[in-house]
């Protein structure tokens, strides 16, 4: 039974705090324009107001529960993404808050959005209605549109912003055009038992059809609906074929923007999308596992093969973010509990690998430049503790062992051997080849660390708080690499409701 509107609020307070945060840090953020201590204020304002959101989710109560008539569901899943998203949130305020790219007189709009986005993400995966998911995707995709375009007077990042919002455009267009032929078949837009509905329908519908084609044709347009509201998800977590945004945006969008970008809003896609296929696709006679391994397979093959020439590092990165969409796909592809708790552990290990990465990024591009290849020649010996810590996390992406990343490929890749078809071993060696095959681009950025010498010798002046971050994710790199059993049984225990 789900609660009204009044009874639910307490089960929403989380996101409430959030959003009373993004209108205080623009109010006191307009009231001391003037002082000097600007930003510090807009930054520590944001931060609190984070961990009164991680306290009050702390305190909601574990069972399952519908709030909002049925629109959202509070549950383990929902509640481990909450702190996902928090602190993906709170890392991305700290690696703003000295960067060059994001002026002090805008670190309280910067901060406000962010805390925006963070309210949209937690609907997406706390969404229990077709309706509640849209609004909170489409809250995450507006705000990223203005934060992508956040450097002012900079011509990549207007490309981004404009390119981003253009690709977003079609993509929720598709999306609401499927969702509602799946209202027309199901007569309701909620995700819960949506899957007998549907199959319902289209019993119905065959049975009732004149001729072979016509029960055919109910067949090809519960597969086509379900394919245009996979593109809307499929734009938010840059799988093939709606990839094309990722590397112009990640280019130009300020970096530390960047980073946030590439591990929440696909966080949350995969969060939504393992409640749409359970609650939607999961039953439906239709070849959606099978779907589901092609994408993956395209994903990451596409991803790693386009990484393979880049030479700015921001750009590989895109690209490799493509890639590890693939390696999260494998995971649903496997259609198994298994294969949902191995989407959860990866997407936390992942936190920690590619917001290293992209901040070490932030660090040469701050100092030196673009971030481009060249720029990292002879780190090792300008910046060693940057060059060490940006191996750790290149080598992680990559999988290798005993570092996190080598963990959550290892669960993925049995989660599909488990599974036990054909098929799903082929695509785990797919998987292992596009690992083995992506160590080759980020082995370049390692050597040109390590072994390149550059001609400028002056050593760098890291900030004393990008030095601690650093530090934090390689130390998470490292220690989940080797202690992963007790991240193992949080992710566990977040995929309870989708056991069979």
């Amino acid at each position: 039974m789900s609660l009204g509107n009044l009874d639910s609020v307490r089960f929403f307070a989380p996101e409430l705090w959030l959003s009373a945060g993004t209108l205080v840090v623009l109010l006191v953020d307009r009231l001391v324009a003037a002082s000097p201590r600007r930003s510090q204020i807009a930054v520590g304002l944001a931060l609190a107001f984070l961990c009164v959101a991680t306290v009050t989710t702390s305190q909601l109560p574990t069972l399952p529960q519908q709030i909002f008539n049925g629109l959202l569901v509070v549950d383990p899943w929902a509640t481990f993404f909450r702190y996902l998203f928090w602190t993906a949130t709170g890392l991305a305020v700290l690696m703003a808050a000295p960067s060059r790219e994001i002026s002090a007189g805008r670190m309280g709009e910067y901060c406000a959005l962010l805390l925006a986005i963070a309210v949209g993400l937690s609907l997406m995966t706390s969404s229990a209605d077709l309706v509640t998911a849209t609004l909170g995707l489409e809250l995450v995709s507006i705000v990223s549109y203005a934060l992508a375009g956040f450097r002012s007077r900079n011509r990549a990042s207007a490309e981004a912003a404009l390119k981003y919002v253009l690709y977003g455009g079609v993509a929720s267009g598709l999306m609401l055009f499927g969702m509602s032929w799946l209202y027309g078949m199901t007569g309701t837009t909620s995700m819960v038992g949506a899957a007998e509905l549907l199959n319902g329908f289209v019993s119905r519908s065959t049975a009732a059809a004149a001729t072979p084609e016509a029960a055919g044709a109910v067949k090809v347009a519960v597969v086509l609906s379900l394919v245009l509201v996979l593109s809307g998800i499929g734009f938010k977590v840059a799988s093939v074929p709606w990839h094309m945004w990722c590397p112009d945006v990640y280019e130009g969008a300020p970096t530390p923007f960047t980073a946030f970008l590439s591990v929440a809003p696909k966080a949350a896609g995969f969060g939504l999308l393992v409640r749409f296929t359970h609650g939607v696709v999961e039953g439906v006679d239709v070849p959606w596992s099978a779907t589901i391994g092609v994408l993956a397979a395209l994903t990451m093959t596409w991803g790693n093969v386009a990484a393979l020439s880049q030479t700015n590092l921001k750009r590989l990165l895109a690209y490799s973010s493509i890639a590890h969409a693939g390696y999260l796909l494998m995971g649903l592809a496997a259609a198994s509990t298994t294969g949902i708790e191995a989407i959860a552990l990866y997407l936390v290990l992942y936190l920690f690998m590619n917001l290293g990465a992209f901040l070490a990024v932030g660090v040469v591009s701050r100092l030196e430049g673009e971030g481009v290849l060249y720029e990292f020649r002879g780190l090792s010996s300008r910046a060693p503790f940057t060059a060490i810590a940006m191996a750790l996390f290149l080598f992680s992406l990559t999988g290798v062992p005993p570092l996190a990343g080598f963990v959550g490929k290892f669960y993925l890749v049995k989660a599909l051997v488990d599974a036990g078809g054909q098929w799903h071993l082929a695509l785990a060696l797919v998987g292992l080849f596009n690992s083995v095959l992506s160590l080759y681009y980020y082995a370049r950025v390692v050597k040109a660390m390590f072994v390149d010498r550059s001609s400028n010798t002056t050593k760098l002046e890291v900030p004393a708080s990008y030095n601690f971050l650093l530090g934090f994710f390689a130390l998470g790199v490292v220690a989940f690499g080797i202690y992963f059993e007790g991240l193992k049984r949080l992710a566990s225990a977040s995929a309870v409701m989708f056991s069979r």
